[in-house]
């Protein structure tokens, strides 16, 4: 009895972290930016007007897109449906107004919510020199917020540890997989500081996230962008057209084998990592994977969040992906 009952509790933590990992894949913009405990609604606002001014502050998140389409009582709850991206997405919210939660949560049989089991946290092995991957969706807000804390570590440490971005695929459409045909061809150019002077750019660029899926609008944006950061826009679009599948598939290959499917994931010597999305939590992270670390290792960063999206402000930090 001892023994089923330790299965059903390794079972229920191995779903709960599939959850994690996979859930978000097409409701995390707008799902996780709903996950905030923050009174910023009167009480006893009206259902409506609550809802209108939810999904107001949602569109100011992601950059538009975002429209309410239903809203029902569920006794205890309101359920308030908005449509993003072409997906119908569920945010609930209590009564008053005060409270949103991006979703019921399940009981398990033996009365224990399933996040209630704590998961076992995995340490990176160390070694001289860690191989440190950063897998990504070129557009995926948390993704992008990820690497603006990550540039800063890479600029100290790209000497010491061997730190990359690779790309998982391309889930919000067509743009964003162009877009990651266009990075992969300046890191196969160039190399990775071009590529990170060009996403440093790209990255805070509010005109290049505002045309969103439209390419003709981002177009003339990053090639502007390239020509800052002398990359010759000809031979990466050249690139783009003979050599960019073959690199997008051999990144969302190695992707896909790690089990990655989430942007952003955090990967030391081959463990996935949890760290806060602020320079010195990564910076710290990658210190403790090796045998002995360099000197660079005791400057401190900063800890403070950057913005999830495009732009380059403070931001919260947050444990939400795509």
């Amino acid at each position: 009895m001892e023994d089923l009952s330790k299965e059903i509790k390794k079972e229920e933590k191995n779903a709960a972290k599939f959850l994690k990992n996979h859930s978000w894949m097409l409701v995390s913009v707008v799902l996780a930016i709903a996950l905030i405990a923050a009174i910023f609604w009167p009480s006893g606002i009206n259902q409506t007007k609550a809802s209108e001014e939810l999904v107001v502050y949602l569109n100011n998140q992601v950059g538009g897109g975002v429209i309410l389409k239903d809203i029902e009582d569920l006794g205890s709850l309101y359920e308030v449906t908005v449509t993003y991206r072409g997906q119908d997405i569920p945010v609930y919210m209590t009564k008053d107004g005060k409270y949103m939660v991006q979703a019921a949560q399940e009981i398990s049989a033996t009365g224990a919510a399933i996040s209630d089991y704590p998961e076992e946290a995995e340490e990176a092995p160390k070694s001289d020199k860690p191989i440190v991957n950063a897998f990504v969706f070129t557009y995926c807000p948390y993704g992008l917020q990820f690497q603006k804390a990550l540039l800063p570590v890479y600029e100290l440490l790209k000497n010491k540890a061997d730190i990359n971005l690779v790309q998982i695929g391309a889930m919000h459409g067509e743009f964003e997989q162009i877009e990651a045909y266009r990075q992969l061809c300046i890191l196969d150019n160039y190399g990775k500081d071009k590529l990170w002077a060009y996403i440093n750019l790209f990255q805070t660029n509010t005109s290049v996230g505002s045309c969103s899926s439209n390419m003709e609008c981002s177009k003339p944006l990053v090639e502007d962008i390239m020509n800052k950061v002398g990359i010759d826009v000809s031979k990466i679009n050249s690139c783009m057209e003979t050599d960019a599948e073959a690199l997008y598939n051999a990144d969302v290959q190695k992707s896909s084998s790690l089990g990655v499917s989430g942007s952003p994931t955090f990967m030391i010597n081959g463990v996935e990592v949890s760290v806060s999305r602020t320079p010195e939590a990564i910076k710290t992270a990658i210190c403790d994977a090796f045998n002995e670390a360099p000197e660079e290792c005791s400057e401190t960063l900063s800890s403070s969040a950057m913005s999830a999206g495009f732009g380059g402000e403070a931001g919260t930090s947050t444990t939400a992906s795509c």
